[in-house]
C-alpha cells in the first residue's frame, strides 16, 4: 500500500519535472483574449540581444486587468500603427505573469533597427513612477534564462534597456535602475 505522503511527493516531483521540461509558464495570447497576427516574420535563434521596455501605460495587478491592457496595446499597435501584431515578444504584468506577445521565433516591432537581432520584453505600466515587485523581476530573469535554454538567445547575450538603442525614456527609471545590476546588462 502506498501512503498519501508518497503519492504527494511523487506528484510534486512530476509537476516540478514538467516545469523544468517546459520552462517558464506563459499566459498564451488565446488566454488573454488576443487576436491572431495578420502575418509573422520569423526570428532566428541564438540572438545576441534582449531589450527591456515598459508600455508607459496603465499598471495592472490581476490577470483580468492585465488581459485588458494587453488587448488595448494590441489594438493600438495593429489598428492605429498598422503593425501585424502587438510589438513585443513577451510582456510582464504586475501580477508577475509572463504574457505571450509575438512569442518565440517571431520578429517583434519594439526597437527599430534591433528587431531582427533581439527579443523584446516589456513590463506593463509606466515605470517612471510604477515600481517593480520581486515577482516581476524574477519573471523577466526566468524568461531570459528560458530563452537561452531553448536557443532563442545566445548564452552570452547582451541586455539593453530600450533607451540604449533609441531616443526614449523607456524602460522607465525604476526598470532602468534595476536592470543595470543584471549580469547580462552592458553600458
Amino acid at each position: 500500500m502506498v501512503s498519501s505522503a508518497t503519492v504527494a511527493l511523487l506528484l510534486t516531483v512530476l509537476v516540478c519535472s514538467q516545469y523544468a521540461a517546459q520552462g517558464v509558464a506563459i499566459v498564451s495570447k488565446a488566454e488573454w483574449g488576443g487576436r491572431a497576427p495578420n502575418y509573422r516574420v520569423a526570428l532566428g535563434n541564438y540572438l545576441n540581444y534582449a531589450i527591456i521596455h515598459h508600455t508607459a501605460g496603465n499598471y495592472c495587478e490581476t490577470r483580468a486587468a492585465c488581459a485588458q491592457q494587453l488587448r488595448n496595446i494590441q489594438s493600438y499597435h495593429m489598428d492605429s500603427l498598422g503593425w501585424p501584431d502587438i510589438g513585443y515578444n513577451f510582456l510582464i504584468g504586475g501580477d508577475g505573469a509572463v504574457y505571450e506577445g509575438r512569442g518565440w521565433n517571431s520578429m517583434g516591432a519594439h526597437a527599430a533597427e534591433w528587431n531582427s537581432i533581439s527579443i523584446g520584453i516589456s513590463y506593463l505600466g509606466n515605470f517612471n513612477w510604477d515600481t517593480l515587485e520581486p515577482n516581476m523581476i524574477s519573471a523577466a530573469q526566468n524568461l531570459l534564462q528560458d530563452a537561452v535554454n531553448r536557443g532563442q538567445l545566445s548564452s552570452g547575450y547582451v541586455l539593453y534597456g530600450h533607451r540604449q538603442v533609441s531616443a526614449t525614456e523607456c524602460p522607465g527609471t525604476h526598470i532602468w535602475n534595476e536592470i543595470r545590476g543584471w549580469s547580462h546588462w552592458r553600458a
